[in-house]
């Protein structure tokens, strides 16, 4: 456990370190690297899957046309061996990862149908491969599916085009993406616990703060320990919730240390220091 600094809400501070909550565990998880096994990809965009909806009604009940997730793209360019990933395997592996049954039984961080990509890496080859040299290239992507709070891996073996091993757990939480980064900025600003981060922005800045774009964003896995307060904050962990370090561009970083973004709920809850 890092050591605790204390600082009042809202106030500006001089770096991007931020000092872990008393109350709290607040982690990054890197999972592990072999094939099968559930990977995260960071930071890293990836390519996003495009597909679109089912025959079915709209919320109006309208019909809305029919739709498919779309097929892979030709191979293009690729790697050899233990080669990163080229631009073009990532974007064929990211499609070939989304089939129709995970697309429509997932949600992301908006709501939206289909999971929310966290990131596509290279698997680690499989125990009998290690000193194969024609060994399979094979790639983990991972989503985060908001509907049920489950992490899910799909691993796809490159040469065959084919989904070898789909993996879900539960309560493990990797980084947040930049699309949920930017969504939990965007949940802070519209709550009314946000009055101190602007007020420091317009301190700092001498503009309104109303937009995720006019920050730049850090953020960290927040998780609960026992008799956490409030009781709001006790699913972290099992929900994915973060704390977010915002700096103003071309300005200072401000403390919102104290306010936990619940992704799952889509709420902020303020830390109870008492």
């Amino acid at each position: 456990m890092r050591t605790i600094v204390h600082r009042h809400l809202g106030k500006v501070v001089a770096g991007a370190a931020i000092a872990v909550a008393s109350t709290a565990v607040m982690v990054g998880v890197t999972l592990p690297g072999t094939a099968g096994a559930d990977e995260t990809g960071g930071n890293k965009a990836g390519g996003q899957a495009a597909a679109a909806q089912q025959l079915g009604q709209d919320e109006q009940g309208a019909a809305v046309a029919p739709g498919i997730v779309e097929e892979a793209p030709a191979e293009g360019d690729e790697g050899r061996g233990r080669d990163p990933l080229t631009d073009d395997e990532t974007e064929r592996v990211a499609k070939l990862a989304l089939n129709r049954q995970l697309f429509n039984a997932s949600e992301d961080v908006d709501g939206d149908r289909g999971p929310q990509q966290l990131g596509v890496e290279l698997a680690e080859p499989e125990t009998s491969e290690l000193d194969d040299p024609n060994a399979p290239r094979r790639a983990d992507v991972t989503y985060y599916d908001y509907k049920d709070d489950t992490l899910v891996t799909r691993t796809v073996n490159l040469d065959t085009g084919k989904v070898e091993q789909t993996s879900t757990h539960r309560g493990v939480q990797p980084p947040l993406s930049r699309a949920e980064e930017t969504e939990a900025a965007r949940l802070l600003l519209a709550d009314p616990l946000s009055a101190g981060l602007k007020g420091d922005y317009k301190d700092a800045i001498g503009k309104e703060l109303t937009s995720p774009d006019q920050l730049q964003l850090n953020s960290m896995i927040f998780k609960a320990d026992p008799g956490i307060r409030p009781a709001a904050l006790a699913a972290c962990g099992e929900h994915r919730c973060a704390t977010l370090s915002p700096k103003a561009t071309n300005g200072p970083w401000i403390d919102t240390r104290d306010l936990v973004i619940d992704l799952s709920t889509r709420k902020v809850v303020q830390i109870d220091r008492g």
